[in-house]
């Protein structure tokens, strides 16, 4: 293997090669028991402690399909446009890995459940890039190996590891694109929107949480470039387990920038898996990848195959959700924003915090304005996601409320939502404790406004010469004295009555 110490740029690489992708996302299913028995899936559990003779291999033991699991697949095959299988078995995927206790994997090869699909993505300028599906198939997860005593946490330099089997046997759904060409320079931002609307229809389908930060949902990048004028694809690389969008996007990125750099130099790219660094957003070398027969697959012997009805796979059809991408050019429409906003607020995953808020009862621009500024701030800073601020919709609903009511001034709401964040409270609770209301009174304010015209009197005196803006300096002087409690625009009313000035 060539060994290169500088990457060819971006822009250098994509001037000389077409990249080709293909990209497998594992969905961990939300079951409550594993694929082939009765074992719990539930996190958190002491290691081990969810575990049988089945599901760790033990000589006589016999799987039993989860048919939740079968169901949540049609769904997603359904939701890809894929083919559903009338009839398809598993096989057993040989190898040996210690975190798999069977020595193989229970797994589909040539029969997957679904087939045949397609997925179209929106960039962020608004066009569309349809995503073909090869297959969507059904198998089991392994277990989890943890590494102690090297300083990656990989197995190299590792003085010993410890192995937990209670992942062993939870469903996964594997889904495989066909071969992604065509992208170009834009082939990371491809990638990276793939895997988000996948995960987007995921959740929608109620099929797993696919949360990728917590491994519920995984990509591997395969990549390969081929000369500009070419047909035949070149070598690949496979990047596993990429975990987080802007990893799918970075790992496209880079592997793009080493393969034009190897090819370049005159050197061969390795077929081989590779590990994705979140710290620079580089690879490292894996292992020399398997072809399909070095897994030795053959039918599984101690499972039925899958024959799902034509009747059952219609009903299942019928109940699908509102798919993501229609349900976002709907709500587009109803809330009247541009392709770029409506961008933006899926970026800043608003979405359904917005669409929650309205249905508490708030305006839908209100509800957009508090989460895509206040709160999206917050979120930044905080370095957290929106969804996970200490903050429910309902209760953003109800700071709108308060200030339509003429409660609160947006300033105001400012510091309740920034109470409730805290942990002060509900918002009514955060205005009783904070004393935040607005200054309502007639006679407070009448009073805060002709202490302001006594204190600025040269101010005052331009205004009755008709210049109408030096307002503006009076109603800070109230706002100052009722700290911010007043509502601006009544003063203004007020101060213009007082000095005989038509606004």
């Amino acid at each position: 293997m060539t060994v290169i110490t500088e990457l060819v740029s971006y822009e250098d690489a994509l001037a000389a090669y077409d990249p080709v992708m293909g990209l497998e996302v594992h969905v961990e299913l939300g079951t409550r028991t594993k694929m082939f028995c009765g074992c719990s899936t539930e996190l958190g559990a002491e290691p081990n402690s969810q575990t049988c003779p089945t599901c760790l291999g033990m000589p006589g033991s016999l799987p039993v399909v989860n048919a939740v699991g079968v169901e949540s697949a049609i769904k997603i095959g359904l939701a890809l446009h894929c083919e559903i299988a009338e009839w398809c078995r598993f096989a057993r995927k040989n190898y040996f890995y210690p975190d798999m206790p069977k020595n193989f994997q229970t797994s589909q090869y040539d029969e997957p459940i679904a087939f045949n699909g397609y997925l179209d993505v929106q960039l962020e300028d608004g066009e569309v890039f349809r995503v073909e599906i090869e297959r969507a198939h059904m198998e089991e997860d392994t277990g989890k190996s943890t590494h102690v005593g090297g300083a990656t946490g990989r197995i190299h330099g590792a003085s010993h590891s410890l192995l937990d089997y209670n992942r062993a046997g939870i469903p996964l759904i594997e889904i495989v694109t066909k071969p992604i060409t065509g992208a170009g320079e834009r082939a990371p931002e491809v990638a990276k929107a793939y895997v988000a609307e996948l995960r987007e229809l995921i959740k929608a389908l109620g099929v797993s949480e696919a949360r990728m930060e917590m491994g519920q949902m995984r990509c591997d990048v395969n990549l390969s470039l081929r000369p500009h004028g070419t047909e035949k694809f070149g070598t690949r690389s496979e990047t596993k387990n990429v975990n987080s969008l802007r990893s799918v996007e970075r790992a496209v990125r880079y592997e793009i920038s080493r393969h034009a750099g190897v090819l370049n130099a005159g050197g061969t790219i390795i077929q081989e898996t590779r590990h994705f660094h979140e710290d620079d957003g580089s690879t490292t070398s894996g292992r020399v990848k398997e072809e399909a027969e070095d897994y030795r697959y053959f039918p599984e012997p101690d499972l039925v195959p899958v024959a799902p009805s034509r009747e059952w796979v219609e009903e299942l059809r019928r109940g699908l959700p509102e798919l993501p991408r229609v349900r976002r050019n709907r709500l587009r429409e109803e809330w009247g924003v541009s392709e770029h906003d409506m961008q933006s607020i899926l970026n800043a995953g608003a979405v359904d915090l917005i669409v929650a808020t309205t249905e508490a009862g708030a305006p839908a621009d209100q509800a957009r304005k508090w989460w895509m500024g206040e709160l999206a701030r917050n979120a930044n800073e905080s370095g957290t996601s929106l969804d996970a601020l200490p903050i429910t919709p309902a209760q953003v609903a109800r700071v709108t409320e308060l200030v339509a009511s003429g409660d609160l001034n947006d300033k105001l709401a400012r510091q309740v939502i920034e109470g409730v964040l805290a942990g002060e409270g509900d918002p009514d609770t955060v205005v009783e404790k904070r004393g935040l209301k607005v200054v309502s009174d007639e006679g407070a304010l009448g009073a805060a406004v002709d202490e302001a015209i006594a204190a600025n009197a040269a101010v005052a005196d331009k205004i009755r010469g008709g210049k109408i803006a030096a307002a503006g300096a009076l109603v800070g002087a109230v706002m100052k004295a009722t700290r911010g409690q007043a509502d601006a625009a009544r003063v203004r009313e007020l101060i213009l009555e007082k000095l005989g000035v038509e606004g």
